[in-house]
């Protein structure tokens, strides 16, 4: 920054009393942030703050640091400083970082959906060891090859094979009144005279 503009952010930053706007301080991207007492109502009231972003930035472009927003909303009393802002964008840079290692280790982990033997799961285990372990109905599930998928369509799509495998047809119970069953009038019971 040159040093004219250092000395003009000096001198808007002193707080004379005909002064009616103060500098607070700058970001690094260019914004200049700014304190006055707002004249309404009797007393002096509190002060107001406001940004200013250089005339070359577009409205979709301003951005305001996390920092400076607290100090904009009066959550934060004094102002951060260009150390303090720096430190800051290292430590957003480091959990970045560190977001993505975590990122990565949890991605390197088998899921419990997984299949064994997909890329993240277990090794599927020989043919003839399958045999002799017994194997979790959930698991036995998931290994289904293409001809038992197509066996599973035909079973969803029949209902006498259902009620062949399970001695009943499961989608009874949800199935409605059907295709056309259409709403009737309602006509009230004729009321009885006392």
């Amino acid at each position: 920054m040159s040093t004219i503009l250092e000395a003009w952010y000096k001198w808007k930053a002193l707080r004379l009393p005909w002064r009616k706007r103060f500098l607070v301080g700058r970001d690094l991207n260019g914004n200049t942030f700014w304190e006055f007492r707002e004249s309404r109502g009797a007393g002096p009231g509190r002060f107001r703050r406001i940004v200013k972003y250089p005339r070359s930035t577009h409205y979709s472009e301003v951005k305001v640091s996390p920092i400076w927003h607290q100090w904009l909303r009066h959550v934060r009393e004094q102002p951060p400083s260009l150390q303090e802002q720096a430190q800051d964008i290292k430590r957003q840079e480091k959990m970045k970082i560190l977001a993505a290692q975590a990122n990565a280790r949890w991605e390197a982990k088998p899921r419990v959906m997984d299949a064994p033997g997909q890329e993240y799961g277990q090794p599927v285990p020989a043919l003839d060891t399958m045999k002799t372990q017994p194997i979790a109905p959930e698991a036995h599930t998931v290994n289904k090859n293409k001809s038992d998928s197509a066996t599973q369509e035909q079973l969803n799509s029949d209902p006498e094979l259902r009620k062949k495998k399970y001695g009943y047809d499961p989608w009874d119970k949800a199935k409605g009144p059907g295709e056309g069953w259409q709403p009737q009038a309602w006509t009230p019971p004729a009321s009885k005279r006392k």
